[in-house]
């Protein structure tokens, strides 16, 4: 089995790391060709740039070649620039698979409640509407041509270099206090196992969200990194005089409690890290902060 990846970024490498084995070839891309060049030289597997002004020529010779196709490159700002410029040619391949991974904001707002697949996408924020716009194109694609699309709305990202104790050892980190505020989490490790079971039970038209067993406020979450790594605890600050960037001040807007269900009961996904404790740990105890 062939893999393409449209954007080789944290998560997506990970899961390369981790099932590359399950493979004969993997390709992918990034968006700046000399970032392309640096991490062809460095990597076993080929990378090509495909971003606004750039788009290998190579990139359609590797789908042609391709039995699953791993999507995880942002929409552009026209919609979704993977299918703006390879619809075609990923409908007439072989490929048999398609992830697109996406995100839990395209639930909105839910004032805290527990939500799951069956709950409407009400999203808030223009950038959730555009994803939720190149899911439905994606489901699209499968219900037309019979390629198994899968759809992954992933939560919080978290994983090696990419956690709590990075801001906290830079001084970065910001103990933000807002009512009942909770956010959603998943360790990028399994992200990448339930990528993989998916492909061992390819379901056409399936939504599933990615996230672990407990929603936490975030406040908590930095308390217990900071308690784990022997690092000093930023002091608390409300959220209404907190520093942030619009972004992230928007993240606040949106609250929800998102369960896991069908990742675990359809696709057998047993978590490595059910709560943030469990993934914070393993980051200590292998030293990958």
């Amino acid at each position: 089995m062939n893999l393409f990846v449209f954007g080789l970024g944290f998560t997506a490498r990970r899961f390369v790391e981790r099932e590359a084995g399950r493979f004969q070839r993997v390709a992918g891309t990034v968006t700046e060709p000399e970032k392309a060049r640096a991490l062809a030289a460095a990597s076993p597997h080929p990378v090509y740039a495909f971003g606004p002004e750039a788009d290998d020529p190579r990139i359609a010779g590797e789908l042609a070649e391709a039995d699953a196709l791993l999507v995880s490159a942002p929409p552009g700002r026209d919609g979704d620039t993977v299918l703006a410029r390879y619809d075609r040619q990923i409908r007439e391949s072989r490929i048999g698979w398609i992830g697109y991974l996406s995100t839990i904001g395209v639930y909105g707002d839910q004032g805290g409640a527990w939500i799951d697949e069956r709950t409407e996408a009400v999203p808030r924020s223009e950038r959730s509407r555009s994803r939720l716009a190149v899911e439905r194109a994606w489901l699209d694609l499968g219900a037309e041509t019979g390629k198994a699309v899968q759809v992954f709305r992933l939560s919080g990202i978290y994983g090696p270099g990419r956690n709590p104790f990075v801001k906290l050892r830079e001084g970065k980190a910001q103990r933000i206090i807002k009512r009942d505020q909770v956010f959603n989490r998943i360790h990028v490790d399994d992200i990448a196992a339930t990528l993989a079971a998916s492909l061992h039970r390819p379901r056409n038209g399936a939504i599933y969200n990615v996230t672990d067993d407990e929603p936490a406020p975030p406040q908590v979450v930095t308390e217990h990194a900071a308690a784990l790594a022997g690092l000093p605890l930023p002091p608390a600050v409300d959220f209404e005089t907190a520093d942030l960037t619009p972004m992230a001040r928007s993240f606040y807007g949106e609250n929800k409690r998102v369960r896991n269900r069908l990742i675990r009961e359809e696709l057998g996904v047993a978590l490595a890290y059910p709560t943030y404790r469990e993934g914070l740990a393993s980051l200590v105890d292998d030293g990958r902060l």
